[in-house]
């Protein structure tokens, strides 16, 4: 964003994006103003090496494949970080952090195994300014119609003076 000369901005994630945008939020508070966590992923501790396993079987291999200079040592060093050093929650913020997050979220739960229902209510229930979406919201059409729409109210509401300006 700095390179583009942008100030203020707002973010939208699936997955692994969710914990990526609480790490964004904390890591520049003044800056996004407004995030939407869909399907946001998070920490099972009955399944404790979900995304280290996963990622160390799929993901890293073809990592290594393309990028030569990266190693499997180095890709599981990478992933025990991110993924066993402190695993809890939503792997990037505490719960303090969220609880403390002055930032608008909206989030869209899902209940699979990367993406726990739980954490995702969790966090909505934490986080000062979270609004949560319709769940289900993918099991039909008119279902992800309204969740789209949520999340097109939710960014206009709160997007930057500039942008509002420009539409």
């Amino acid at each position: 964003m700095d390179h583009l000369g942008i100030q203020e901005f707002m973010v939208l994630g699936y997955c692994i994006g969710g914990p990526f945008i609480w790490n964004l939020l904390r890591r520049a508070p003044g800056r996004v103003v407004a995030g939407v966590l869909a399907q946001p992923s998070g920490f099972r501790p009955e399944m404790p090496d979900l995304f280290y396993d996963t990622n160390i079987g799929r993901w890293a291999p073809g990592l290594c494949a393309r990028r030569p200079e990266i190693t499997m040592d180095a890709a599981s060093a990478f992933l025990n970080a991110m993924y066993r050093t402190d695993p809890d929650f939503v792997f990037t913020v505490t719960r303090d952090f969220v609880g403390n997050c002055q930032t608008p979220v909206l989030i869209l739960p899902d209940d699979v195994p990367p993406h726990p229902y739980e954490v995702a209510m969790e966090s909505a229930r934490l986080a000062p300014n979270a609004e949560v979406s319709l769940y289900p919201w993918k099991e039909s059409k008119e279902q992800i119609a309204e969740a789209v729409a949520h999340v097109r109210r939710f960014l206009h509401a709160h997007a930057p003076a500039a942008a509002v300006q420009r539409v």
